[in-house]
């Protein structure tokens, strides 16, 4: 629409007649009729490059994937605010944990506005137990499979992998996953419950309006924290003989009040079981929601230097950026970054983290860095590295956050929009290259110094069923090709 635009001012002096003609083209390619044929080739292009890579059932790649998981109860956030009679803030503040009512309000209408993600630990038992009492009276509430290693388990069954997770749950968890999970850990009468305060774009709470969709979670989770099932997990790792290893959950130890030293020794235990895989086993770890400096000072230490792999969205991106910067934590940023200002993030931070490996010469290389943002995914791949595909691997990743929002494996069309420019900017820099976004051919991909890098917008759903584990059934997506 752009390129015709131009051509129109540029062939005024030929009459008004063509003048008009370009006018009217250019209405054309507003217009619902013109928006849908584009979206339509979009999906068809992106499909196309998933179905570019098959997954044989002959050879079905095993992955190991820890720790810990949970029961989701998803409600709509304001809904269950107003139902516990909890009146709007007029002071949005960000608060490390959660211990009173106050406080929640506070931190729910400072990640609300903008549309941030978010999790925090209620220290006060009493709030959490209302919460979740009030949330089992609301209609329309749901439960599910909740924790970040169990969502990605269960993506990556349904996508052709064996899997094995690390977790402890309760019979009845166990019965509802699929028969390609085996579960190593303990059993657990009672498992841990999250609270996941839904909300979509432009939903309103007092003087606050949501920027767009997203959620914030609240739990008082006292297992998950411990990565009690690390013991079973090591043991039936060596046997199992995983293609990739998977750490997720870890943010279940941000602000716990871990007895002195308590959480070192566990993270200490957890490197040696990621230094114990096989070099020919990726190793990928995500990302979630941290303002716990010392964690994440700890995770910089025990667990980033043992992964190969990457995956976060654009909050947690920046956030980890400022640690290897030697600045304070970034709680909230741009929740609607541009895809340049991502691409300059995930090059330093693939730099960064690249540099400390070779200055300790410990662990592995960074070979493998995934970024999913609301209107694109961006993933930076090491040539000549293990991980393969990464062109389908990222339209997978492109086309699962449709299916995840808006609950559906079909992807309708009607019911997505495309908000990532019509053309974007590889970098920041001035003079940088312009890569247009081609509907047939809607993932860019190409190569600078040792690494390659693909875009691809995301069909962004507008009748949202789902936002939480969006970023877990993506980044699972996505490593699923590349293994």
């Amino acid at each position: 629409m752009a390129s015709a635009l131009r051509s129109g001012f540029s062939i005024l002096k030929y009459g008004t007649v063509l003048s008009f003609a370009v006018a009217l083209i250019a209405y054309w390619c507003r217009s619902p009729k013109g928006l849908d044929e584009r979206l339509d080739t979009v999906l068809s292009s992106l499909l196309r490059a998933e179905r570019k890579v098959g997954m044989s059932n002959f050879a079905r790649p095993k992955v190991a994937i820890g720790f810990g998981g949970c029961v989701d109860i998803i409600v709509d956030g304001v809904t269950l605010l107003n139902k516990i009679g909890l009146p709007p803030t007029s002071q949005p503040l960000h608060h490390d944990y959660i211990e009173n009512a106050e406080q929640l309000a506070q931190s729910f209408a400072y990640f609300f506005a903008p549309g941030a993600a978010s999790e925090r630990f209620v220290t006060n038992e009493t709030l959490f137990s209302q919460l979740v009492e009030a949330s089992r009276e609301l209609p329309g509430n749901r439960w599910s499979v909740g924790g970040n290693a169990p969502v990605m388990a269960g993506r990556m069954a349904i996508e052709g992998c064996d899997v094995l997770l690390g977790g402890s749950f309760s019979p009845d968890f166990n019965d509802i996953l699929s028969q390609h999970i085996r579960v190593a850990g303990n059993t657990v009468e009672e498992p841990d419950i999250h609270l996941i305060l839904e909300y979509p774009s432009g939903a309103s709470w007092g003087p606050y309006t949501s920027r767009r969709a997203n959620r914030y979670i609240v739990h008082s989770d006292d297992h998950n924290p411990y990565l009690d099932s690390m013991d079973e997990f090591e043991k039936q790792l060596k046997g199992f003989e995983p293609d990739l290893l998977v750490v997720g959950g870890l943010q279940m130890m941000d602000s716990f009040p871990f007895k002195h030293g308590e959480r070192q020794a566990l993270l200490n235990r957890l490197a040696r079981l990621l230094t114990s895989a096989s070099p020919e086993t990726g190793v990928h770890f995500e990302m979630a929601s941290f303002v716990d400096e010392g964690l994440l000072g700890d995770l910089l230490e025990f667990v980033l230097p043992h992964a190969d792999s990457l995956g976060m969205n654009e909050q947690e991106l920046p956030n980890l950026l400022s640690l290897f910067r030697g600045s304070n934590v970034t709680v909230l940023s741009d929740p609607n970054p541009r895809v340049a200002t991502v691409l300059d993030q995930m090059r330093e931070l693939y730099r960064l983290v690249n540099e400390r490996h070779q200055e300790t010469g410990a662990g592995r290389r960074l070979t493998r860095l995934h970024v999913h943002t609301l209107a694109f995914q961006a993933m930076i791949v090491t040539k000549g590295s293990q991980w393969k595909n990464t062109m389908s691997a990222v339209a997978k990743a492109s086309l699962t956050a449709n299916r995840h929002v808006c609950g559906s494996a079909d992807i309708d069309p009607s019911k997505a929009r495309l908000i990532m420019d019509e053309s974007f900017s590889v970098s920041r820099r001035e003079g940088s290259q312009r890569i247009p976004l081609q509907e047939s051919r809607p993932v860019s991909c190409w190569e600078e110094e040792d690494y390659e890098i693909c875009v691809a917008p995301v069909l962004v759903c507008t009748e949202v069923y789902q936002t939480a584990g969006g970023g877990d059934n993506i980044s699972a997506a996505g490593l699923v090709l590349q293994i």
